[in-house]
Protein backbone atom coordinates (compact mmCIF):
# COMPACT_ATOMS: atom_id res chain seq x y z
CA UNK A 1 0.00 0.00 0.00
CA UNK A 2 1.25 3.71 -0.53
CA UNK A 3 0.16 6.02 2.09
CA UNK A 4 -2.76 8.31 1.97
CA UNK A 5 -4.14 11.35 4.27
CA UNK A 6 -7.31 11.11 6.36
CA UNK A 7 -8.62 14.42 8.61
CA UNK A 8 -11.67 14.39 9.84
CA UNK A 9 -14.15 16.93 11.69
CA UNK A 10 -17.05 15.47 11.77
CA UNK A 11 -19.43 17.68 13.19
CA UNK A 12 -22.93 19.87 12.47
CA UNK A 13 -23.53 22.98 13.11
CA UNK A 14 -26.03 25.65 12.17
CA UNK A 15 -25.67 29.54 11.35
CA UNK A 16 -29.18 31.02 13.31
CA UNK A 17 -29.88 33.64 15.95
CA UNK A 18 -30.35 30.62 18.42
CA UNK A 19 -28.62 27.14 17.87
CA UNK A 20 -30.37 24.44 19.41
CA UNK A 21 -27.94 21.89 20.48
CA UNK A 22 -29.80 18.63 22.30
CA UNK A 23 -26.37 17.24 24.08
CA UNK A 24 -26.43 14.07 25.42
CA UNK A 25 -22.99 13.19 27.27
CA UNK A 26 -21.91 10.04 27.03
CA UNK A 27 -19.12 8.55 28.88
CA UNK A 28 -16.73 6.03 26.79
CA UNK A 29 -17.91 3.58 24.52
CA UNK A 30 -16.30 0.20 26.14
CA UNK A 31 -14.44 -0.25 29.65
CA UNK A 32 -11.36 -0.01 28.35
CA UNK A 33 -11.00 2.91 26.01
CA UNK A 34 -9.37 6.08 26.63
CA UNK A 35 -11.41 8.69 25.49
CA UNK A 36 -14.98 9.92 26.07
CA UNK A 37 -17.37 10.76 23.64
CA UNK A 38 -20.08 13.55 23.47
CA UNK A 39 -23.03 13.37 21.16
CA UNK A 40 -25.13 16.10 19.74
CA UNK A 41 -27.45 17.51 17.36
CA UNK A 42 -27.27 20.72 15.72
CA UNK A 43 -30.60 22.89 14.48
CA UNK A 44 -31.15 25.55 12.22
CA UNK A 45 -28.60 25.92 9.76
CA UNK A 46 -28.65 28.54 7.29
CA UNK A 47 -26.06 26.92 4.38
CA UNK A 48 -28.97 23.87 4.32
CA UNK A 49 -32.01 25.21 6.07
CA UNK A 50 -34.48 23.06 7.73
CA UNK A 51 -31.70 20.11 8.41
CA UNK A 52 -30.90 18.42 11.60
CA UNK A 53 -26.95 16.89 11.66
CA UNK A 54 -26.34 15.10 14.15
CA UNK A 55 -22.59 14.22 15.49
CA UNK A 56 -20.59 12.97 18.00
CA UNK A 57 -16.79 13.93 19.55
CA UNK A 58 -14.31 11.91 20.89
CA UNK A 59 -11.28 13.19 23.19
CA UNK A 60 -8.62 11.44 24.60
CA UNK A 61 -7.78 11.09 28.04
CA UNK A 62 -4.72 12.11 27.52
CA UNK A 63 -5.99 15.71 26.12
CA UNK A 64 -5.76 18.09 29.25
CA UNK A 65 -6.62 20.69 27.53
CA UNK A 66 -3.75 22.56 28.14
CA UNK A 67 -2.60 22.25 24.67
CA UNK A 68 -4.66 22.31 21.00
CA UNK A 69 -5.71 18.78 19.92
CA UNK A 70 -5.34 17.68 16.40
CA UNK A 71 -8.34 17.55 14.42
CA UNK A 72 -9.92 14.45 12.94
CA UNK A 73 -13.20 15.33 11.06
CA UNK A 74 -15.22 11.69 9.49
CA UNK A 75 -17.89 12.04 7.94
CA UNK A 76 -21.27 9.88 7.85
CA UNK A 77 -20.28 8.96 11.50
CA UNK A 78 -17.81 6.50 13.15
CA UNK A 79 -16.16 4.55 10.19
CA UNK A 80 -12.91 2.73 10.07
CA UNK A 81 -13.14 1.72 14.03
CA UNK A 82 -11.55 5.25 13.99
CA UNK A 83 -11.71 6.05 17.58
CA UNK A 84 -9.98 3.39 18.24
CA UNK A 85 -7.45 3.43 15.75
CA UNK A 86 -7.14 6.79 17.15
CA UNK A 87 -6.48 5.86 20.16
CA UNK A 88 -3.85 2.92 19.79
CA UNK A 89 -1.89 5.02 17.67
CA UNK A 90 -0.88 8.41 19.56
CA UNK A 91 -0.28 5.95 22.27
CA UNK A 92 2.43 4.79 20.20
CA UNK A 93 3.44 8.49 19.03
CA UNK A 94 2.70 7.73 15.43
CA UNK A 95 -0.01 10.49 15.12
CA UNK A 96 -0.56 13.49 18.08
CA UNK A 97 -3.53 13.70 20.69
CA UNK A 98 -5.96 13.97 18.16
CA UNK A 99 -9.81 14.97 19.17
CA UNK A 100 -12.34 13.26 16.54
CA UNK A 101 -15.61 14.79 15.15
CA UNK A 102 -17.57 12.15 13.47
CA UNK A 103 -20.23 13.95 11.43
CA UNK A 104 -23.92 12.73 10.20
CA UNK A 105 -25.35 14.31 6.85
CA UNK A 106 -28.51 16.56 7.32
CA UNK A 107 -31.78 15.41 7.35
CA UNK A 108 -35.12 17.65 7.17
CA UNK A 109 -38.67 16.20 9.02
CA UNK A 110 -41.91 16.39 8.75
CA UNK A 111 -43.55 17.91 12.15
CA UNK A 112 -44.59 14.17 12.90
CA UNK A 113 -40.82 13.13 12.54
CA UNK A 114 -41.28 11.46 8.79
CA UNK A 115 -38.47 12.02 7.35
CA UNK A 116 -38.89 14.91 4.10
CA UNK A 117 -35.16 15.08 2.70
CA UNK A 118 -32.07 13.33 2.51
CA UNK A 119 -29.84 15.83 2.35
CA UNK A 120 -26.56 13.79 2.01
CA UNK A 121 -26.32 13.96 -1.38
CA UNK A 122 -26.98 17.71 -1.58
CA UNK A 123 -24.02 18.08 0.89
CA UNK A 124 -21.53 15.69 0.01
CA UNK A 125 -21.36 15.26 -3.87
CA UNK A 126 -21.70 18.91 -4.55
CA UNK A 127 -18.69 20.31 -5.94
CA UNK A 128 -19.32 23.95 -4.85
CA UNK A 129 -18.18 25.35 -1.25
CA UNK A 130 -21.26 25.04 0.53
CA UNK A 131 -20.29 22.05 2.45
CA UNK A 132 -16.67 23.60 3.57
CA UNK A 133 -18.70 27.22 4.57
CA UNK A 134 -21.38 24.70 6.25
CA UNK A 135 -18.23 23.21 8.29
CA UNK A 136 -16.15 26.56 8.56
CA UNK A 137 -19.13 28.70 9.82
CA UNK A 138 -21.48 26.55 11.59
CA UNK A 139 -19.78 23.29 12.65
CA UNK A 140 -16.07 24.02 13.84
CA UNK A 141 -17.33 27.46 15.79
CA UNK A 142 -19.93 25.14 17.61
CA UNK A 143 -17.11 22.05 18.15
CA UNK A 144 -14.97 25.21 19.88
CA UNK A 145 -17.64 26.29 22.07
CA UNK A 146 -17.54 22.85 23.40
CA UNK A 147 -16.99 21.92 27.13
CA UNK A 148 -15.98 18.56 28.75
CA UNK A 149 -17.65 17.44 31.43
CA UNK A 150 -14.43 17.31 33.70
CA UNK A 151 -13.90 21.04 32.64
CA UNK A 152 -11.46 20.56 30.27
CA UNK A 153 -12.24 23.21 27.34
CA UNK A 154 -12.01 21.86 23.64
CA UNK A 155 -8.75 23.43 22.04
CA UNK A 156 -8.43 22.15 18.25
CA UNK A 157 -5.17 23.06 16.38
CA UNK A 158 -5.50 25.87 13.63
CA UNK A 159 -2.29 24.20 12.20
CA UNK A 160 -3.70 22.55 8.72
CA UNK A 161 -0.87 19.99 9.43
CA UNK A 162 -3.15 18.96 12.29
CA UNK A 163 -5.92 18.71 10.76
CA UNK A 164 -7.41 15.65 8.66
CA UNK A 165 -10.74 14.78 6.73
CA UNK A 166 -11.92 11.70 5.61
CA UNK A 167 -15.17 9.79 4.04
CA UNK A 168 -16.17 7.03 2.11
CA UNK A 169 -18.34 7.20 -0.92
CA UNK A 170 -20.09 10.55 -1.27
CA UNK A 171 -18.34 11.06 1.85
CA UNK A 172 -15.50 10.67 0.06
CA UNK A 173 -15.69 13.09 -2.34
CA UNK A 174 -17.02 15.61 0.04
CA UNK A 175 -13.94 15.29 1.98
CA UNK A 176 -12.17 16.14 -1.15
CA UNK A 177 -13.83 19.24 -1.66
CA UNK A 178 -13.93 20.71 1.97
CA UNK A 179 -10.51 21.06 1.89
CA UNK A 180 -10.07 22.10 -2.00
CA UNK A 181 -12.12 24.66 -0.77
CA UNK A 182 -11.03 25.66 2.23
CA UNK A 183 -7.21 24.44 2.44
CA UNK A 184 -6.66 26.48 5.43
CA UNK A 185 -9.34 24.41 7.71
CA UNK A 186 -7.96 20.92 6.59
CA UNK A 187 -4.44 19.76 5.11
CA UNK A 188 -4.90 15.85 4.96
CA UNK A 189 -7.60 13.82 3.14
CA UNK A 190 -8.28 10.75 3.20
CA UNK A 191 -10.93 9.34 1.03
CA UNK A 192 -12.17 5.48 0.35
CA UNK A 193 -14.29 4.57 -3.08
CA UNK A 194 -14.84 8.81 -3.39
CA UNK A 195 -17.33 9.60 -6.08
CA UNK A 196 -15.58 11.25 -8.58
CA UNK A 197 -18.16 10.71 -11.03
CA UNK A 198 -20.84 12.47 -13.17
CA UNK A 199 -23.67 12.63 -10.24
CA UNK A 200 -23.08 16.48 -8.89
CA UNK A 201 -20.16 17.62 -11.10
CA UNK A 202 -17.18 15.15 -9.40
CA UNK A 203 -16.12 14.50 -12.43
CA UNK A 204 -15.09 17.84 -13.37
CA UNK A 205 -12.67 17.83 -10.49
CA UNK A 206 -9.63 16.36 -12.63
CA UNK A 207 -9.52 18.84 -15.04
CA UNK A 208 -9.76 21.88 -12.59
CA UNK A 209 -6.71 19.84 -10.36
CA UNK A 210 -5.04 19.95 -13.44
CA UNK A 211 -5.11 23.72 -14.18
CA UNK A 212 -5.10 25.09 -10.42
CA UNK A 213 -2.07 26.23 -8.72
CA UNK A 214 -1.72 23.47 -6.44
CA UNK A 215 -2.87 23.85 -2.89
CA UNK A 216 -1.01 22.65 0.02
CA UNK A 217 -2.76 19.63 0.67
CA UNK A 218 -1.63 15.76 1.39
CA UNK A 219 -3.92 12.86 -0.03
CA UNK A 220 -4.72 9.64 -0.21
CA UNK A 221 -7.44 8.06 -2.46
CA UNK A 222 -8.41 4.28 -1.89
CA UNK A 223 -10.63 2.66 -4.46
CA UNK A 224 -10.93 -1.40 -5.77
CA UNK A 225 -10.81 -1.79 -9.38
CA UNK A 226 -14.43 -3.75 -9.16
CA UNK A 227 -15.92 -0.46 -8.11
CA UNK A 228 -18.79 0.64 -9.97
CA UNK A 229 -21.69 0.73 -7.56
CA UNK A 230 -23.75 2.34 -10.46
CA UNK A 231 -22.81 2.17 -13.60
CA UNK A 232 -25.46 5.14 -14.96
CA UNK A 233 -22.58 7.34 -13.38
CA UNK A 234 -20.01 5.69 -14.82
CA UNK A 235 -16.89 4.15 -13.07
CA UNK A 236 -16.30 5.09 -9.59
CA UNK A 237 -12.19 3.09 -9.85
CA UNK A 238 -11.86 4.86 -13.08
CA UNK A 239 -12.64 8.12 -11.62
CA UNK A 240 -10.50 7.81 -8.57
CA UNK A 241 -7.73 6.58 -11.04
CA UNK A 242 -7.84 10.10 -13.13
CA UNK A 243 -8.34 12.12 -9.97
CA UNK A 244 -4.77 10.30 -9.27
CA UNK A 245 -3.33 11.14 -12.27
CA UNK A 246 -4.52 14.58 -11.86
CA UNK A 247 -3.14 14.71 -8.86
CA UNK A 248 0.47 13.38 -9.36
CA UNK A 249 0.66 15.98 -12.65
CA UNK A 250 -0.47 18.71 -10.16
CA UNK A 251 2.58 17.82 -8.16
CA UNK A 252 0.38 16.54 -4.91
CA UNK A 253 1.88 14.97 -1.88
CA UNK A 254 -0.14 11.48 -2.33
CA UNK A 255 -0.67 7.83 -1.68
CA UNK A 256 -3.28 5.58 -3.47
CA UNK A 257 -3.98 2.16 -2.90
CA UNK A 258 -6.12 -0.18 -5.85
CA UNK A 259 -6.72 -3.70 -4.35
CA UNK A 260 -8.99 -5.97 -5.53
CA UNK A 261 -12.79 -5.04 -3.95
CA UNK A 262 -15.88 -3.13 -4.84
CA UNK A 263 -17.57 -0.47 -3.35
CA UNK A 264 -16.91 -2.08 0.21
CA UNK A 265 -15.92 0.11 3.74
CA UNK A 266 -13.55 -3.62 3.95
CA UNK A 267 -10.39 -2.37 2.39
CA UNK A 268 -10.98 1.05 3.41
CA UNK A 269 -10.99 0.16 7.12
CA UNK A 270 -8.17 -2.20 6.64
CA UNK A 271 -5.32 0.13 5.44
CA UNK A 272 -6.90 2.81 8.08
CA UNK A 273 -4.22 2.17 10.19
CA UNK A 274 -1.95 2.56 7.99
CA UNK A 275 -3.42 5.82 5.99
CA UNK A 276 -2.86 7.76 9.47
CA UNK A 277 0.51 6.37 9.96
CA UNK A 278 1.63 7.85 6.39
CA UNK A 279 -0.32 11.21 7.12
CA UNK A 280 1.58 11.59 10.02
CA UNK A 281 4.97 10.15 9.03
CA UNK A 282 6.99 13.73 8.86
CA UNK A 283 5.33 15.14 12.23
CA UNK A 284 5.65 18.62 13.19
CA UNK A 285 6.15 19.31 9.39
CA UNK A 286 4.26 21.49 7.91
CA UNK A 287 2.39 20.84 4.34
CA UNK A 288 3.31 22.88 1.59
CA UNK A 289 2.07 23.07 -2.41
CA UNK A 290 4.40 20.88 -4.79
CA UNK A 291 5.13 21.90 -8.26
CA UNK A 292 2.77 21.31 -11.17
CA UNK A 293 3.90 19.88 -14.33
CA UNK A 294 1.48 22.07 -16.30
CA UNK A 295 3.69 23.80 -18.42
CA UNK A 296 2.04 27.03 -18.66
CA UNK A 297 1.66 27.57 -14.62
CA UNK A 298 5.02 26.74 -14.35
CA UNK A 299 6.85 29.13 -16.00
CA UNK A 300 4.44 31.83 -14.50
CA UNK A 301 4.62 30.69 -10.52
CA UNK A 302 8.52 30.79 -11.27
CA UNK A 303 9.98 32.56 -8.13
CA UNK A 304 6.44 33.79 -7.65
CA UNK A 305 5.30 35.31 -3.93
CA UNK A 306 2.32 34.95 -1.83
CA UNK A 307 -1.03 37.20 -2.20
CA UNK A 308 0.09 40.43 0.09
CA UNK A 309 -2.39 43.46 1.54
CA UNK A 310 -1.32 46.18 -0.21
CA UNK A 311 -2.44 49.97 -0.89
CA UNK A 312 -5.07 51.32 -3.78
CA UNK A 313 -3.22 51.59 -7.12
CA UNK A 314 -3.38 54.91 -8.53
CA UNK A 315 -5.41 55.34 -10.61
CA UNK A 316 -8.18 52.26 -8.94
CA UNK A 317 -8.84 49.90 -11.83
CA UNK A 318 -12.64 49.78 -12.32
CA UNK A 319 -14.31 46.15 -13.58
CA UNK A 320 -14.46 45.88 -17.43
CA UNK A 321 -17.34 44.69 -19.44
CA UNK A 322 -15.05 43.82 -22.01
CA UNK A 323 -11.16 43.18 -22.02
CA UNK A 324 -9.93 44.61 -26.10
CA UNK A 325 -6.27 42.67 -27.67
CA UNK A 326 -3.41 44.37 -27.16
CA UNK A 327 -3.48 45.88 -30.38
CA UNK A 328 -7.63 46.30 -30.82
CA UNK A 329 -8.04 43.64 -33.27
CA UNK A 330 -10.40 41.61 -30.69
CA UNK A 331 -13.00 42.45 -28.46
CA UNK A 332 -14.04 40.00 -26.05
CA UNK A 333 -17.56 40.22 -24.06
CA UNK A 334 -19.93 38.88 -21.29
CA UNK A 335 -22.02 36.31 -22.81
CA UNK A 336 -25.90 36.28 -20.99
CA UNK A 337 -26.59 33.38 -19.15
CA UNK A 338 -23.61 31.47 -20.28
CA UNK A 339 -20.24 30.44 -18.74
CA UNK A 340 -18.64 31.17 -21.79
CA UNK A 341 -17.40 34.71 -23.17
CA UNK A 342 -17.68 35.77 -26.44
CA UNK A 343 -15.11 37.15 -28.93
CA UNK A 344 -15.25 39.36 -31.66
CA UNK A 345 -13.20 40.40 -34.50
CA UNK A 346 -12.37 43.70 -35.28
CA UNK A 347 -13.37 44.66 -38.54
CA UNK A 348 -11.53 47.35 -41.13
CA UNK A 349 -14.11 49.56 -40.10
CA UNK A 350 -13.66 49.33 -36.28
CA UNK A 351 -16.70 47.42 -35.82
CA UNK A 352 -16.80 44.11 -33.58
CA UNK A 353 -17.88 40.94 -36.24
CA UNK A 354 -17.48 37.36 -36.52
CA UNK A 355 -18.93 37.46 -32.75
CA UNK A 356 -18.90 33.60 -30.96
CA UNK A 357 -18.97 31.82 -28.16
CA UNK A 358 -15.13 31.33 -27.02
CA UNK A 359 -13.70 31.45 -24.16
CA UNK A 360 -14.65 28.07 -22.04
CA UNK A 361 -14.52 28.65 -18.29
CA UNK A 362 -14.40 26.51 -15.54
CA UNK A 363 -17.23 26.36 -12.35
CA UNK A 364 -18.38 24.57 -9.36
CA UNK A 365 -21.56 23.16 -8.80
CA UNK A 366 -23.25 23.30 -12.25
CA UNK A 367 -23.44 27.12 -11.37
CA UNK A 368 -23.71 30.12 -13.66
CA UNK A 369 -20.33 31.67 -13.07
CA UNK A 370 -19.95 35.39 -12.27
CA UNK A 371 -17.65 37.27 -14.33
CA UNK A 372 -16.38 40.49 -12.31
CA UNK A 373 -13.20 41.46 -14.89
CA UNK A 374 -11.04 40.86 -17.57
CA UNK A 375 -8.06 41.78 -19.21
CA UNK A 376 -5.21 40.44 -21.57
CA UNK A 377 -1.58 40.38 -20.69
CA UNK A 378 1.47 40.70 -23.13
CA UNK A 379 1.34 37.41 -24.05
CA UNK A 380 -2.34 37.83 -25.18
CA UNK A 381 -3.51 35.16 -22.63
CA UNK A 382 -6.88 35.90 -21.11
CA UNK A 383 -7.08 36.81 -17.53
CA UNK A 384 -10.61 36.47 -16.33
CA UNK A 385 -11.73 36.90 -12.43
CA UNK A 386 -14.23 34.83 -10.82
CA UNK A 387 -14.78 33.46 -7.88
CA UNK A 388 -13.97 30.26 -9.21
CA UNK A 389 -9.92 31.78 -9.11
CA UNK A 390 -8.26 33.65 -11.77
CA UNK A 391 -8.50 31.75 -15.16
CA UNK A 392 -6.37 32.44 -17.87
CA UNK A 393 -7.51 31.18 -21.62
CA UNK A 394 -4.61 30.95 -24.48
CA UNK A 395 -5.60 32.04 -27.94
CA UNK A 396 -7.56 29.54 -28.46
CA UNK A 397 -10.18 30.19 -25.70
CA UNK A 398 -9.26 27.45 -23.35
CA UNK A 399 -8.27 27.76 -20.02
CA UNK A 400 -5.10 26.60 -19.27
CA UNK A 401 -4.12 27.71 -15.82
CA UNK A 402 -6.14 28.54 -12.70
CA UNK A 403 -4.77 31.05 -9.80
CA UNK A 404 -6.38 31.25 -6.44
CA UNK A 405 -8.00 34.04 -4.86
CA UNK A 406 -6.66 36.13 -2.12
CA UNK A 407 -10.26 36.81 -0.69
CA UNK A 408 -13.86 36.48 -1.48
CA UNK A 409 -14.88 38.67 -4.36
CA UNK A 410 -17.15 41.51 -3.78
CA UNK A 411 -19.27 42.56 -6.67
CA UNK A 412 -16.83 45.67 -7.78
CA UNK A 413 -13.57 43.43 -7.88
CA UNK A 414 -11.36 44.00 -10.32
CA UNK A 415 -7.80 42.95 -11.53
CA UNK A 416 -4.90 44.81 -13.61
CA UNK A 417 -1.29 42.87 -14.32
CA UNK A 418 2.00 45.03 -14.03
CA UNK A 419 5.46 43.78 -15.25
CA UNK A 420 5.92 41.23 -12.71
CA UNK A 421 2.57 41.91 -10.62
CA UNK A 422 -0.93 41.25 -10.33
CA UNK A 423 -3.40 43.37 -8.77
CA UNK A 424 -7.07 42.50 -7.07
CA UNK A 425 -9.14 45.04 -5.83
CA UNK A 426 -12.15 43.91 -4.04
CA UNK A 427 -14.38 45.86 -1.45
CA UNK A 428 -12.40 48.87 -1.75
CA UNK A 429 -9.16 46.63 -0.53
CA UNK A 430 -6.46 45.96 -2.89
CA UNK A 431 -4.12 42.78 -2.99
CA UNK A 432 -0.54 42.11 -4.92
CA UNK A 433 1.30 39.03 -5.96
CA UNK A 434 4.56 38.84 -7.99
CA UNK A 435 4.19 36.85 -11.08
CA UNK A 436 6.17 35.83 -14.40
CA UNK A 437 4.17 38.03 -16.57
CA UNK A 438 3.91 41.19 -18.46
CA UNK A 439 1.54 43.81 -18.91
CA UNK A 440 -0.25 44.23 -22.09
CA UNK A 441 1.43 47.07 -24.32
CA UNK A 442 -0.94 48.85 -26.21
CA UNK A 443 -0.18 48.47 -30.13
CA UNK A 444 1.85 45.40 -29.70
CA UNK A 445 0.34 42.21 -31.62
CA UNK A 446 1.40 38.95 -29.33
CA UNK A 447 3.12 36.08 -31.43
CA UNK A 448 0.12 33.72 -32.58
CA UNK A 449 -0.43 30.69 -31.07
CA UNK A 450 -1.36 28.52 -33.83
CA UNK A 451 -4.35 26.57 -33.80
CA UNK A 452 -2.58 24.00 -31.50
Amino acid sequence: MHGGRAFFITFVAMRRPILLLISVLACVVAAHARYITLTDSLVGSAIYPGTVHTFSVTVPDAYDGSHPAALYLGLDGILCNAPEVIDSLSATGAIPVTIGVYLQPGIVRADDGRVLRYNRSNEFDATDDRFATFLASELLPAVSRITIPDGRPLRLSDDTADRMIFGLSSGGIAAFTAAWHRPDLFGKIYSGCGTFVPMRGGNDLQAIVRKHEPRPLRIYLQDGYTDSWNPLFGSWYEANRMLASALVFAGYDCGFDWAPGGHSIRRTSEIFPDVMTWMWRDRPSSLSAGTSANNYLAPLLDGAGRWQPAALPVPVPAPRARAVYPDSTIIVTRTAGSNCLTQYIVDRHGRPACGQPFYWLHTYGNSLLTVHDMTFDADGNLWVLTPAGIQICDHNGRVRGILSLPCALAPDAAIDLRDGLVIIISDGRAYTRRLNIAAPRPGHTPPSQGQA
